[in-house]
């Protein structure tokens, strides 16, 4: 393995975009060759112009129109060309250092896919209850309808070999993503493992998207997958 591709989705992240990207570019990912893909989902604030700072150091790509973060991470799977695929979010809630112990299981064989879980470690920390609870329900859906032992599974920190990652079409447009990936990733036949991660959630009133709606969103893509490519 010589090369991994961290794909960024980003839509009105003006507040953090440039931080994660200067976090992520100082990373060692076990000594392979960087290949950064932003996918600027159709930003209205100013993200589109700091992001004209770096085109000259990463893959910028901007969409003619807002489609989501699954539209947008679809685009980044379609633009990966590394041996290891990963999903980085703009905003601050996860450390890009934790992505190396992942990185580490890929390039040992040890898994085809590598979730990092925010439950491993103090379970409770930064989440509201609510959300929580949420998570800890569609994970164990998962587990139910996919035969999978997850812990994490809305988790953003997915590193995959991008072996697995070919051919997919991520059609959810929004966090439905999640569930639609992890179902196709386990239809693919990869094996799975988990580590443990940092996060630092964000709450509505700093920038935090996501609804009640993407959690019955979610559970539909669950059932819907399960059955469906």
């Amino acid at each position: 393995m010589e090369s991994v591709d961290i794909i960024i989705p980003v839509f009105n992240e003006e507040d953090t975009i440039e931080n994660i990207l200067e976090i992520v570019n100082n990373v060692d990912f076990c000594g392979l060759r960087k290949n950064i893909i932003v996918v600027d989902d159709y930003s209205t604030d100013s993200t589109r112009t700091i992001l004209k700072k770096y085109e000259d150091k990463f893959k910028i790509i901007y969409k003619d129109k807002n489609g989501g973060k699954g539209s947008a991470v679809s685009v980044g799977f379609q633009n990966a060309t590394s041996d290891i695929v990963l999903i980085q979010d703009a905003d601050l809630e996860y450390d890009p250092n934790d992505y190396v112990k992942l990185v580490e299981l890929l390039m040992k064989d040890e898994a085809d896919v590598v979730f990092g879980s925010r439950f491993l470690n103090n379970p409770f920390k930064n989440f509201m209850v609510l959300s929580f609870l949420a998570n800890k329900f569609l994970t164990c859906l998962t587990n139910i309808l996919y035969g999978t032992k997850l812990t994490d599974m809305e988790t953003c920190y997915k590193a995959m070999k991008r072996e697995f990652v070919e051919g997919i079409t991520i059609k959810s447009r929004k966090f439905d993503l999640e569930p639609e990936l992890t179902a196709k990733l386990v239809k693919k036949g990869a094996k799975f493992k988990e580590l443990p991660i940092s996060y630092n959630a964000r709450n509505y009133e700093t920038g935090k998207k996501i609804t009640y709606k993407d959690g019955i969103m979610a559970i539909c893509a669950l059932f819907k997958y399960r059955f469906v490519d």
